[in-house]
């Protein structure tokens, strides 16, 4: 009973030691996307997007 509690209680222990080991999903760095400029702006700036 106390073996496989023990053996239990260490399994638990490495499931938990490796998940803390696992590693981030790297994060997205991409740059959002540029903001459409109305057109009244683009006739008052003369830039075309």
């Amino acid at each position: 009973m106390l073996t496989r509690l023990t053996r239990g209680l260490v399994a638990v222990g490495l499931t938990l030691t490796i998940a803390a080991c696992a590693t981030a999903p790297a994060a997205d760095l991409t740059p959002p996307p540029m903001k459409q400029l109305d057109a009244k702006t683009q006739l008052e700036s003369g830039r075309k997007f």
